[in-house]
Formats: structure tokens, C-alpha cells, sequence
């Protein structure tokens, strides 16, 4: 399920299916696509998850049925890059497979320390969707791309931050309390400011 909180200048959108760890189905692909399409109103967004992991990516039975080659995974990140707010991903815990295009659309990531990335595509069968790899190569090298996507490298939050796939690591607190706080100088500032900041530091 996804649930949305529209009421105020932050929006948050939160994955709630956290006895499948996170996991997407096709209706929750398509209702995260639904929202993303109205969120331009938003001054911020902020994109977490309930439990311990942020997502595993895509539910196995829907991917088996096709979902993982659904053209819904490029729609939701080409959606989040396009929104004129700061979109800040607060990663609860694990991110896996086409979750991951998610996140790397962001304009920053921030997560827990028991946070851990990678992203098999190859192993199960499946191309990566063509942004997520020209989104991951500009944050932290072709080389490193290439050990997670080619070599199947599982990063840590630690090395996730070295290598600048994470921007900062929440030791204490809520995740989610910290990205209101990246959020706040973004929302008190001047509509047309803080949009041409976000539109001179363009996600690839």
C-alpha cells in the first residue's frame, strides 16, 4: 500500500508493506506514478517506507508476471527527477532491485545505518531500467556501477556514504525527522528561489 500525507508544503509518500518488506506490486507501481503526477504543488517531498526495509524491490509473483520489465519503474523515477520540489529519499533500511531507480532519482538520500543497497538484476534474468545506471554512474562512478550491477557488490551504509550513494547516515532519531529538517530552508524560502536552486542542480 501507499500512503500519501498531502495536508502540508512537505508531502510524504510512504511504501507501507512492511510484512513483504517493502515490496512493490504493479498497483502500488501505478499509485506511486498516480501521486507523483499531482505532487508538483509540493515545496518537498519526502519518500520513506514502514519496517526495516525500504524496499525489495519489485513482489516476486508480480515480477514473474511481467512487472519487473514494466515500463512503471521508469515512469516513477523520471516523475520524482521532474518534480520542481526538493525530493529527499529517507531510507529506512534496505533498498534492492527497481526500488533503487527510486531512490537515485531523489535529490538526496538519507538513511539508517543498517541501510544496505544492491540491486541483482542480472542474476534474476533482467535488464536494469536505462536511467537507473546513468543515474548511479553520476553519483558514484561507471566503476562502481559496474560492481553493483555487473559484479552484484551488496553496499553497506558506511561505504554507501564514501562512495556518495547515500548523502548522510542517521545514527539517532528518525530518519524521517531529518529529512523534514533538510526540508525546512527549502520550504521557508521564496517559491521561485528555491525552484531555480533545484532547477541549476538538475538530477541526470
Amino acid at each position: 500500500m501507499i500512503r500519501v500525507d498531502d495536508t502540508g508544503p512537505i508531502w510524504e509518500i510512504r511504501i507501507d508493506r512492511p510484512e513483504k518488506a517493502g515490496a512493490l506490486t504493479e498497483a502500488m507501481l501505478q499509485d506511486l506514478a498516480d501521486t507523483l503526477r499531482t505532487a508538483h504543488s509540493a515545496r518537498a517531498l519526502i519518500l520513506t517506507s514502514t519496517g526495516r526495509v525500504f524496499s525489495a524491490g519489485a513482489d516476486l509473483d508480480a515480477a514473474r508476471a511481467g512487472l519487473a520489465t514494466s515500463p512503471l519503474w521508469e515512469e516513477v523515477s523520471g516523475a520524482i527527477a521532474a518534480l520542481p520540489g526538493l525530493v529527499i529519499a529517507a531510507l529506512n533500511g534496505t533498498v534492492a532491485g527497481g526500488a533503487t531507480g527510486m531512490v537515485l532519482a531523489c535529490d538526496m538520500r538519507i538513511a539508517v545505518p543498517q541501510a544496505r543497497f544492491f540491486y541483482p538484476v542480472m542474476k534474476l534474468g533482467y535488464l536494469p531500467q536505462p536511467s537507473d545506471p546513468v543515474r548511479m554512474s553520476a553519483l558514484i562512478g561507471p566503476a562502481r556501477t559496474r560492481m553493483i550491477l555487473l559484479g552484484g557488490h551488496k553496499v553497506d551504509a558506511e561505504t554507501a556514504l564514501a562512495w556518495g550513494l547515500v548523502d548522510e547516515i542517521v545514527a539517532d532519531g528518525s530518519v524521517v525527522d531529518r529529512a523534514r529538517e533538510l526540508c525546512a530552508d527549502t520550504v521557508a524560502a521564496p517559491l521561485e528561489i528555491a525552484h531555480g536552486i533545484k532547477a541549476m542542480c538538475p538530477v541526470t
